[in-house]
């Protein structure tokens, strides 16, 4: 698998961590989360899309979508909902939680115990875990740009379980630090949260694109699979390239056709219509993180006419590049 494609991904979508709960857990409990739709304007305002996450500290507990059956987390493991998915956190499976973030709003976060939504249960959001509750819980939250493309969502399961086996002790290790830097309030404690969640959410990829089965498709698959892997490598590496098939299947070593149909059935688009798409994701991130003129970003992405670039991006995001980046900015 390219790790470099996976970078320019995540580097294009702009994933950022956020804000971090410390959950202290005692008796019957259980605490649900929104879709992520809804919970986007309150933690990270100006978010298209937010992941949520919880790691066990201590003791077990479960974690699942809403309506489906929950997984297990023992201590040091992970679970994931990387589309947004509203969600339970409990003692038990079958329970169920009260959704009331409206506390969110007015809420100084540095200021805590906060009181979380709770069911028949003490639940709480502490400065300082309490060592005797029956479960502790960090949670944290992720934030990414889904449009104009954003290929790796739609390539991850609805919900991801990390184990804290003994070749990922670093997540364990990981939640101590979380805990330790939200009580310490330590200068830079919070980058350095927000860039370990972030790895964490990196590593969780990786493991579940090293797990696939050998006939899985999708774009992880892609990215793992030698032909379509360098094929998407090099439209990302150049997006301005005047890429052709014939091209694209010279530099990989198939034909025009073969890498056509392999393309199509891993990733689920033809090579072109990709990279058309990926030159919108390289260009909404110019225009967010440079002063470049519209003019200029289309040549960068491989646009000999601005009028035409302006075209293909207000048909991928519905508005012009202009106007989107000062919609955008104001966010």
């Amino acid at each position: 698998m390219s790790q470099d494609t996976l970078s320019d991904v995540l580097r294009a979508v702009r994933l950022r961590g956020a804000v971090f709960f410390n959950v202290s857990c005692s008796g019957k409990w259980a605490a649900e989360a929104p879709p992520a739709r809804e919970l986007a304007p309150l933690l990270m305002p100006g978010t298209e899309h937010v992941i949520e996450y919880h790691v066990a500290v201590q003791g077990e507990c479960w974690a699942g979508i809403v309506g489906e059956p929950p997984v297990q987390l023992s201590a040091g493991d992970a679970v994931m909902f990387p589309h947004g998915h509203a969600h339970v956190v409990s003692s038990a499976p079958g329970l169920r939680g009260i959704v009331d973030f409206s506390w969110l709003p007015s809420a100084a976060i540095d200021r805590l115990p906060l009181r979380i939504a709770y069911k028949g249960a003490n639940v709480q959001q502490t400065e300082q875990p309490d060592p005797d509750a029956d479960a502790l819980v960090v949670c944290g939250f992720l934030g990414c740009d889904l449009m104009p493309f954003n290929p790796l969502i739609a390539a991850l399961p609805r919900l991801l379980h990390l184990r804290g086996a003994a070749d990922n002790a670093w997540i364990a290790a990981f939640t101590q630090q979380a805990v330790v830097e939200t009580h310490a309030r330590r200068p830079g404690g919070e980058a350095l949260l927000a860039r370990m969640s972030e790895t964490m959410f990196v590593d969780a990829v990786r493991r579940h694109a090293d797990q696939l089965p050998p006939n899985s498709e999708g774009w992880l698959a892609g990215l793992r699979d030698r032909f379509v892997g360098r094929a998407l490598a090099l439209m990302h590496e150049q997006p301005a390239q005047r890429w052709t098939l014939d091209e694209l299947g010279r530099r990989v070593g198939l034909s025009r056709s073969a890498l056509h149909e392999r393309f199509a059935q891993l990733v689920g688009v033809p090579p072109m219509q990709y990279l058309a798409q990926w030159r919108m994701q390289a260009a909404a991130r110019l225009l967010l993180e440079t002063s470049g003129t519209v003019a200029s970003i289309a040549v960068d992405v491989g646009y000999d006419s601005e009028a035409a670039f302006a075209r293909a991006f207000k048909r991928a995001v519905g508005k012009p590049p202009a106007a989107w980046r000062r919609e955008r900015e104001a966010a």
